[in-house]
């Protein structure tokens, strides 16, 4: 049941759609624009840099918040799983960010999201984290890239750290993290499946270059 909750609280703060809102701060619906993408990198495209940071901000927020709430309610009840349900918290607002049901089920690709899980996760990933991000960026200007290597880095470290004994969690426990993190990659894939085929054809979007197109 705790972990079925944590879902649902993860789902309702992950519909908070930062991107939408900040869009219509613009006097425009980000999804008809660029990429159709209600996310950060196209709010940066389309929007700037500010608009962009603020989407980022508000969608990395909103996961921080869902699984801080989880904290809160099952600190006391069940603290020997928290890790866990953090991680389902996560897997909601992550849900909730690509799938708005009152958008048509349209809105981001949930790295933003990812990058609060991480942050709500260990701190030592952030950094981790952070620093293989950047260098990505900077090295190729493919954003895209960056989110899809920093999904495979969480899967990679939550199992690390997991078999460490890191989240002072059972077995058990760490076996369902490692799928919901998987889970998570996987949906990073999916959902940047236009931006792998670009990259592996060189014509994805580099970081700089405005993309203002109507759709």
């Amino acid at each position: 049941m705790e972990r079925v909750i944590c879902l649902v609280i993860g789902y309702v703060f992950g519909l908070l759609q930062t991107g939408y809102l900040v869009g219509k701060m613009h006097h425009m619906d980000i999804r008809k624009y660029g990429s159709g993408n209600a996310g950060s990198t196209n709010a940066l495209r389309v929007m700037g840099w500010k608009a962009g940071a603020m989407t980022f901000a508000g969608d990395c927020l909103k996961c921080v918040l869902a699984a801080a709430l989880v904290t809160l309610i099952f600190r006391n009840k069940s603290p020997e799983i928290l890790p866990l349900l953090r991680l389902y918290a996560g897997v909601g607002a992550t849900l909730g960010h690509n799938f708005p049901f009152y958008m048509k089920f349209k809105g981001g690709k949930g790295i933003a999201v990812l990058a609060g899980l991480i942050i709500s996760t260990s701190w030592w990933m952030t950094i981790i984290e952070l620093i293989i991000f950047v260098t990505i960026v900077a090295l190729t200007r493919y954003i895209s890239l960056g989110s899809l290597i920093v999904s495979m880095l969480f899967l990679m470290l939550v199992m690390v750290n997991g078999q460490l004994g890191g989240f002072g969690v059972a077995q058990s426990c760490l076996n369902e993290m490692y799928v919901l993190a998987a889970f998570l990659m996987v949906l990073a894939w999916i959902r940047h499946r236009a931006n792998i085929g670009r990259l592996l054809k060189g014509e994805e979007n580099k970081f700089g270059n405005p993309n203002k197109t109507k759709r």
